[in-house]
């Protein structure tokens, strides 16, 4: 049931180029956070649902874009009591961002409810081979493409890989995004401000227009 998209090499080195933005942007933020005082400690989570949530999480700062499968607490993600009921049936689903967290969980759930899912993602190769061997035992097929959303020819290359691979595309998920907090306006950089909207815009309006098919 193994999909492994050729698209990935011609988009690679762009990719790695802006996870080093990145970075770097992440590396001038945390410089000047050390200046200013520490947070104050949040309360206890709520607890909720089918498990217990961790009340305390080890201390723990990744580089950007950030690999989940660093993480000494993982995420949690499987839904182990939801059961599916046939809602996405032979559908196939593109979605961004789909390596780690909240687009890790939809691309399972979305396998679950029938669905072959196409992990979009930008450099994180272990963490999208975790989300595909996720994927593939829920029973689906799932192919992986690496790539920049916010470059547009990237976008148009995994939206045609996706066809070529299924012979259609009914479900886009514009989950992939950049985020970096900052305390002031003033310590807003213009290449910090470039890359959150060419992630978190430009890679929604470079999407497909509508579902496709052969």
């Amino acid at each position: 049931m193994s999909d492994q998209s050729k698209v990935k090499k011609p988009f690679r080195r762009e990719a790695e180029s802006v996870a080093r933005d990145e970075r770097n942007i992440q590396g001038e933020i945390d410089r000047i956070d050390k200046r200013k005082s520490p947070k104050e400690p949040s309360k206890e989570p709520m607890q909720a649902g089918q498990r217990e949530y961790p009340a305390k999480f080890p201390a723990q700062h990744l580089k950007k874009p950030g690999n989940e499968a660093d993480l000494e607490q993982a995420p949690m993600f499987e839904a182990p009591e939801y059961k599916g009921s046939g809602k996405l049936l032979d559908r196939v689903a593109l979605i961004t961002g789909a390596d780690s967290g909240i687009g890790r969980a939809v691309a399972v759930l979305y396998a679950r409810e029938g669905a072959d899912v196409v992990v979009a993602y930008l450099n994180e190769d272990e963490d999208a081979e975790a989300t595909k061997r996720a994927v593939e035992a829920e029973g689906r097929r799932c192919l992986t493409i690496a790539g920049d959303v916010a470059d547009p020819q990237f976008c148009k290359a995994a939206v045609a890989e996706t066809i070529k691979v299924f012979g259609k595309l009914d479900i886009l998920v514009n989950n992939a995004a950049f985020q970096e907090h900052v305390q002031k306006f003033e310590d807003l950089t213009e290449e910090h401000f470039d890359r959150t909207l060419k992630t978190n815009l430009y890679g929604y309006f470079h999407r497909p227009k509508r579902s496709c098919r052969k």
